[in-house]
Order: structure tokens, then sequence, then C-alpha cells
């Protein structure tokens, strides 16, 4: 990002859906290695990223708020959440991805903040978890230093429901903020 670039956040739309395939799937690609198999990851993981994303973003669920994070016109970072997930844990952020050159600068720590700030202001009282692999510690720390808790620890789901694209048995971390307000003073 240049400094001419500005950093603009705004809610993501149906015609997103190919950018944020490729920003998720790039993230896949860099931070799963060894918990889901090489051939997918190698393999159509953005077709696979694509079909998720089009489907989400062209009917969208009224519990979910897909935020994105733009520079020079290209989706540099997403966070999608889904309100009231769970009764004791709240909204689930079930992704939260920011372009590889852009980590460390401030994105995932302001996406994070949006979505606090939506859960607060659709569910007051909400608490709002993700869950990350063991194997991401560099996720992990950037949880752990914006409040994050390790509260559970199990076995990862299998992408689409297919064991066959899985290493073993990966294991992840629920990460939660029983007050997501937290999240707003880390901005």
């Amino acid at each position: 990002m240049t400094s001419d670039d500005v950093l603009r956040f705004r809610s993501a739309g149906a015609g997103d859906a190919a950018a944020v395939a490729g920003l998720h799937a790039d993230s896949w690609r860099r931070h799963y290695r060894g918990a889901f198999t090489d051939a997918f990851l190698d393999g159509d993981v953005v077709g696979f990223q694509l079909v998720r994303w089009t489907g989400r973003l062209s009917e969208p669920d009224p519990r979910d708020r897909t935020i994105v994070a733009e520079s020079g016109g290209e989706i540099v970072g997403l966070a999608h959440t889904r309100l009231g997930d769970d009764p004791a844990w709240g909204a689930l952020l079930d992704n939260l991805h920011v372009a590889h050159g852009l980590k460390r600068s401030g994105v995932g720590t302001r996406l994070l903040a949006l979505t606090a700030q939506e859960v607060l202001d659709a569910t007051p009282g909400s608490g709002l978890y993700l869950w990350v692999l063991e194997q991401n510690t560099a996720a992990q720390a950037f949880y752990a230093a914006r409040g994050g808790q390790c509260v559970e620890t199990t076995f990862a789901g299998a992408p689409g429901g297919n064991p066959a694209r899985l290493n073993g048995r990966p294991r992840c971390l629920r990460i939660a903020w029983p007050d997501p307000s937290a999240l707003l003073a880390a901005e």
C-alpha cells in the first residue's frame, strides 16, 4: 500500500465474491498448509472459495455481516461474522483475512473493531468468538494481543465436509471475547 492508497472499509456485496474468494484462498494456502492437504490447497481452492462466497454475498443471511477493506481499488482484507451463532459464546467471526503484504499494518485490528461494533449494535450483550487452527501461531498471538482468550480446543472440521482435504486430525482453538467492546479500545 502506498501513501496515495486510501484504506476504506465497507460492507461486501455480490460483486466482491471473486476478490474475496481469491484473498481467502491465498490466506489458506499460506497458513493452512499441513492441516489441509497440498492437493486441495494447490488445486481448486479458489473455486471452492468462489462457490462459498458467491452464495454468501449473493443471498446473504440476515445474521451475516461481511466487511471488506479496500486499498487502491483492491480488496485487501475481510471479516465475516454470523450474529447469534452460539447461545453461550455469541457471534462467530468465521473469517478474518488480510492480504499477506499488509500484515501488521493495522488492517486486521480495524476489521476486528468494526466487527465488534457490528455485534454490539445488532446484538447488545453478545460475546464474540472464532476458531483458529492450532498451527497458526501468528494468528493466535494477534488475537491474544487483542484480549482474546483460548477457551476450548477441538478437532478442525474438513473443508466442505470432505475429510480427504485434511492432513490427519488438525486441532483448532476457540478464541473468545465475552465483551467485544474490548476490541474497540484496541483500535
